[in-house]
């Protein structure tokens, strides 16, 4: 460690040193001389080829018990990694504080391995990769047969010692092409392409493969990045069915934009074990892409429309229900009943979703005027929204606490719009904060003569670093969900809050650590009339 290594041999040289002498011996060194050892290490790989770097960790992987030198070689190239993933022999404890800084490509091949503790299974579950096994290296890879839809045959995957290096050998072979001009410029309407068990496109047929090839609906892109949303990423993580998914592209402008995407999972009909998707993409059709276009003129007679021919067959199917549970036509049995009930239990939450959709619509419509002369004590409103949220907070083992600051706390705003904003505003924040967490709020009047009073609510962890665009996004979800969760998103209730908010004469602003909804004070105008009375 005091030498300088002057050239590549001698860089070489180190790095087999270090190595061989932390997998023998590292247990027994001093604190001060592994992290010098470790930082050594970590100056040395960038002159370190990586055939060398794969043959050290072939060497140690299955002598070495030394959790640092694993955690080092874990975060190296996927075909490094994946070497000494595969042999290295770890405590449970020393496991399970490796695993949470791993990559998911280096938890997947952990989740192949069949001679892990039971724990460390139990935390790669929890990490979302447990389904994830990739072939042992001695096997052949069979031939992937195409979709049946396909124009051509998907290229074969070769037989290899690592399927890691092998894709990634892939990638990097189809990404040298993005900079080759696309044969044609004509745009494109619809493509076919597949991905690996990682979640990774490894072929696709429509359009330039440069343009897709690599990309991952493992992982929900954020940032306006190459990608997938979060519902491909929650679908991907349940092995579900895919409908309707976002994908964004970028390219040539034949390629480039924004694509739908489904796709079904498929098996290896031998061992059932998970290979991947098969999908199809296509342009987004003009009515799924609301947000971002100038709306048409009677844009709010259609939604209204719209709404009246959703809650006549919601009316009908929720009418006969109730005449089944209410044995109105005879006696039902138990079971029977309890589905009806569930059926008009289900109704009232859609008629629900209606409610809030029709009331965006009217809002939308509406211009923001003046404060409503009706007078509401919304300190009162988020106290009693707060006890109608106490079975949700239970079921969702959330704690909420708004405290107060100042007073009093009444608005100039319609009390069924500051009860449909704050219930909004807080069950929207609630689904999305994680099991355990505490929803902290204020209720503030920041001085006597202020014009607004506010409801400041701390960002949950799962959005902490969200821009306002996302989450202003109906298609955004902070961890992505299966198709058939909730209906209405998040990014729905936010615009919801802020039109109902401005037409009241207030706004809804996403800051950094906290979204604040502004309302209209009652306070300020009697207070300064007052004090005026007063000094006169």
């Amino acid at each position: 460690m005091r030498q300088a290594p002057a050239d590549r041999r001698a860089s070489i040289t180190a790095w087999r040193q270090l190595t061989d002498i932390l997998a023998q011996r590292g247990n027994q060194l001093s604190d001060d001389d592994i992290r010098r050892s470790l930082h050594a290490l970590a100056v040395l790989r960038p002159r370190v080829p990586e055939s060398v770097r794969r043959d050290c960790a072939r060497a140690v992987a299955r002598h070495g018990r030394f959790a640092p030198l694993v955690a080092l070689y874990a975060n190296d190239v996927p075909a490094v990694s994946a070497i000494m993933l595969r042999d290295a022999r770890l405590a449970e404890a020393d496991w399970l504080a490796l695993l949470p800084a791993t990559s998911a490509m280096a938890r997947s091949v952990l989740a192949g391995r069949s001679d892990l503790p039971h724990g460390v299974y139990r935390a790669l579950a929890s990490l979302g990769s447990a389904s994830v096994a990739l072939p042992q290296p001695e096997a052949v890879v069979q031939e992937e047969s195409a979709p049946a839809t396909e124009a051509a045959p998907a290229p074969a995957a070769e037989t290899h010692p690592s399927q890691i290096s092998e894709l990634v050998r892939r990638i990097d072979k189809y990404q040298s092409t993005r900079t080759q001009p696309a044969q044609s410029r004509a745009p494109r309407a619809a493509f076919l392409f597949e991905t690996g068990p990682d979640g990774v496109v490894h072929w696709v047929e429509g359009v330039t493969r440069g343009a897709v090839i690599g990309l991952s609906i493992a992982e929900a892109a954020y940032g306006g990045e190459p990608g997938t949303d979060g519902v491909a990423a929650g679908a991907f993580r349940q092995r579900a069915e895919i409908i309707n998914a976002r994908m964004l592209l970028e390219g040539a402008p034949a390629e480039a934009g924004e694509w739908r995407f489904s796709a079904l999972p498929w098996f290896d009909p031998a061992t059932g074990q998970f290979r991947g998707y098969r999908a199809s993409a296509r342009r987004p059709h003009r009515n799924e892409m609301p947000y971002g276009r100038p709306a048409a003129e009677d844009s709010g007679d259609s939604i209204r429309q719209l709404i009246h021919e959703l809650r006549s067959p919601l009316n009908a199917i929720s009418g006969f229900a109730q005449i089944i549970s209410g044995q109105m036509f005879g006696p039902v049995s138990h079971g029977y009943r309890g589905m009806a009930e569930t059926i008009v239990a289900d109704a009232a939450s859609v008629q629900s979703i209606i409610d809030d959709l029709e009331t965006a619509a009217r809002s939308g419509s509406a211009r923001a005027g003046a404060p409503s002369e009706e007078v509401v004590d919304i300190g009162a409103v988020v106290m009693q929204v707060e006890c109608e949220l106490a079975a949700l907070l239970a079921d969702q083992r959330v704690d909420l606490s708004i405290s107060r600051v100042g007073g009093p706390f009444r608005g100039l705003a319609s009390d069924a719009d500051v009860r449909r904003m704050v219930g909004r505003l807080l069950t929207a924040l609630v689904d999305v904060s994680e099991p355990g967490a505490v929803l902290v709020g204020q209720l503030v009047t920041e001085s006597r003569h202020d014009d607004m009073l506010q409801l400041r609510i701390v960002r949950p962890a799962a959005i902490r670093f969200a821009t306002a665009a996302e989450l202003l996004d109906p298609g955004f979800s902070p961890e992505g969900e299966a198709p058939g969760a909730a209906v209405l998103s998040l990014g729905f209730s936010l615009r919801l809050v802020d039109s109902l908010a401005r037409g009241s004469g207030g706004r809804l602003d996403i800051g950094h650590n906290a979204l604040t909804l502004h309302l209209p004070s009652a306070n300020s105008k009697a207070e300064v009339e007052l004090e005026a009375q007063q000094g006169e």
